[in-house]
């Protein structure tokens, strides 16, 4: 996957289309990521003596990795990322509108 935790993406598809968000975490079993503040349900949960209280959490679902597209950290455009070898062998990611190299946010 060429998106990772901590890079900063725009939902391009679905009923959150046009939000943005930081990776959370990705799910590389099911091709899927998880952005903060976007894509909210609502889930009611049974009580657990000394864990939860009971009622409706609402958390970030999962979306899938076609519908989000990676925001370039100096150009702040939605990009597709390139893969670039660097003069140390590197494999790094890298801007193909702005040429930038972009760092990982871990």
């Amino acid at each position: 996957m060429r998106i990772r935790s901590g890079d900063n993406v725009l939902v391009i598809a679905g009923k959150e289309k046009g939000k943005s968000g930081r990776v959370d975490r990705q799910l590389t079993k099911g091709n899927r990521v998880v952005v903060e503040g976007v894509n909210f349900i609502t889930r009611h949960v049974k009580p657990r003596p000394g864990v939860r209280q009971s009622g409706r959490i609402q958390q970030e679902a999962p979306i899938h990795i076609s519908n989000v597209v990676l925001i370039c950290n100096k150009c702040n455009q939605p990009t597709k990322p390139k893969i670039v070898f660097l003069d140390t062998g590197a494999r790094v990611r890298s801007c193909p509108k702005c040429q930038e190299v972009i760092d990982d946010a871990r």
